[in-house]
């Protein structure tokens, strides 16, 4: 039987450059060995799990369940997650085939979950200090080298806000004139516009 493993935990697309592009990317936590839940899809959307050293699939109603699945995908995430925006974060997702893996790890990839926690907090939403999406309402703080990250507009950060997301906008020349800085937010409206709190 195989053995299925969770490797990685919070995406930290939050770390931006002021010249409107992502300056992170997937920060690993380590890697978490677990067993299948009770489902035939291991981590299926709506199901549950623990939090802590293993991320176990357990019952949603029960003491243990801290998280849910939004959205299973079964590839890797190569140019960051498709994810719903109130994700809070992602796991990465694999399955050990020690004999059939093709660089000697012992694992081959399985894609990810886009989660979301059962109780409060919840840093996807704006304002929330972390999730996959940088958001309207979200705030940001100085990183070093021109570069910004998100934190929790409510100061609980490591790092203190010093821009807040105002807008979002097809193209730079949109942005309100009192713009102090620019983030890359994707989609049909890539570009933020923040101020300077």
């Amino acid at each position: 039987m195989r053995r299925r493993r969770i490797v990685g935990a919070l995406l930290l697309a939050a770390a931006l450059t002021t010249g409107c592009g992502p300056a992170g990317g997937d920060a690993p936590a380590g890697r978490r060995e677990t067993v299948p839940g009770p489902g035939e899809v291991f981590l299926a959307a709506g199901e549950c799990t623990t939090r802590g050293r293993d991320f176990r699939e357990v019952p949603c109603g029960g003491d243990q369940a801290v998280a849910r699945v939004l959205t299973r995908h079964g590839r890797p995430a190569a140019d960051g997650p498709v994810c719903p925006r109130t994700t809070d974060f992602v796991l990465h997702v694999s399955e050990s085939h020690p004999a059939a893996d093709e660089d000697g790890d012992g694992s081959v990839p399985r894609g990810y979950a886009c989660m979301r926690n059962l109780r409060p907090p919840h840093p996807g939403d704006p304002g929330g200090g972390g999730g996959p999406y940088t958001l309207v309402g979200d705030c940001l703080s100085g990183a070093g080298r021109g570069r910004v990250e998100e934190t929790a507009c409510d100061g609980s950060g490591a790092r203190r806000p010093a821009y807040r997301v105002v807008e979002a906008v097809e193209r730079r020349s949109r942005c309100p004139a009192a713009t102090d800085l620019y983030v890359r937010l994707g989609g049909e409206r890539p570009v933020g516009c923040a101020r300077r709190l």
